[in-house]
């Protein structure tokens, strides 16, 4: 299996009823995006619907922190980038990034998922063969530098008097 470093989605366009009154993408819909790329990227890792409906397994997101960083607007298309940051036997961090196809960034996203035995539900260890390709996905995105916007708490910064 080639893993890409990181892992990007096809081109994804932005949907007429996602924008809101402001005229720009509703937030909820940044979400729905980064869903989809991160479909793509389990899809490549074997954890996909087939996964779930097979072995009666899947991964569900404990947290989630986005950032917005630009406007998305009717008749953009994006690209969704996907880098596996962490991981153990029961749990995921990734860090992805919503381009717009022109470069530029337009929100980032950082997750901590958790793997599921749907017959629980209740979390549980990746098998075996799960876990040699995300350990394998982990080690190609191991050489990417940690992305600056990953791990930041939210607050408000104080000056000093």
């Amino acid at each position: 299996m080639t893993i890409p470093a990181p892992i990007i989605s096809r081109p994804l366009a932005i949907e007429k009823d996602w924008i809101d009154y402001n005229g720009h993408l509703n937030m909820a819909y940044y979400n729905v995006l980064f869903d989809r790329g991160t479909d793509e990227a389990f899809t490549m890792m074997g954890v996909d619907a087939n996964y779930t409906r097979e072995r009666h397994l899947s991964v569900y997101t404990a947290e989630v922190h986005v950032c917005y960083v630009r406007e998305l607007h009717l008749h953009d298309t994006v690209m969704v980038s996907f880098q596996l940051i962490d991981h153990d036997d029961k749990r995921l961090r990734t860090y992805q990034e919503i381009r717009h196809v022109d470069g530029w960034l337009a929100a980032t996203s950082e997750t901590l998922s958790l793997h599921v035995d749907m017959d629980g539900p209740k979390v549980a260890p990746f098998p075996a063969d799960v876990m040699a390709k995300l350990e394998a996905v982990r080690a190609t995105h191991a050489a990417l530098p940690t992305p600056e916007r990953a791990g930041r708490s939210i607050g408000i910064k104080r000056k000093s008097a």
